[in-house]
């Protein structure tokens, strides 16, 4: 990694990151503790699936991206017009150096400039880095589903529960909820 990783710069993601996010991706994949998914999607799908308006990297001063975050839409319906799910993946030799938070902190920042009242997340219970900045950042627990995923690795299952998280603005819907 070269640059600064003290500094790092954020900005909106665009087509030509998608070679480092997939790769940070992949990492995460490889890790065993971020997702149940096995390869990184498609340019496409991730392009048609995450919000333009909600997707960022974060830099060195070189222009290596060392993170990104973005979102989808929880559901097509009304009612959940301000809740989306999001992921936030920092690059393994950029773990630990406040990476994740900016990306998060900007995700809280451009949902809430949207109209966005919940952003949520699922959490592998392993996962304790991410625990602890999701939480850091004012996202609590709000469910736990048990032994909802199987991954098989080698040849061998291991079932594992999800974490759900949400963080609820204290910025958007609050002024029209009588409660």
């Amino acid at each position: 990694m070269s640059g600064s990783p003290s500094s790092p710069v954020l900005r909106p993601m665009t087509a030509g990151d998608w070679p480092a996010v997939r790769a940070i991706h992949a990492a995460g994949i490889a890790t065993g503790l971020a997702t149940f998914e096995t390869e990184p999607p498609s340019w496409a799908a991730f392009d048609a699936s995450r919000l333009p308006g909600h997707r960022h990297v974060a830099t060195d001063d070189a222009g290596t991206v060392l993170g990104w975050v973005a979102c989808t839409r929880e559901s097509p319906r009304a009612a959940y017009a301000g809740v989306v799910d999001h992921s936030v993946y920092v690059a393994p030799e950029a773990a630990g150096q406040g990476v994740g938070r900016l990306l998060l902190q900007a995700l809280v920042d451009s949902t809430e400039g949207d109209g966005i009242w919940t952003i949520r997340a699922a959490v592998l219970p392993a996962n304790t880095a991410s625990l602890a900045l999701h939480e850091r950042l004012g996202f609590r627990v709000v469910g736990r589903r048990e032994r909802i995923g199987r991954r098989v690795v080698d040849g061998r299952a291991s079932w594992h529960d999800v974490l759900f998280l949400e963080r609820r603005s204290r910025v958007v819907g609050w002024a029209d909820d009588p409660a």
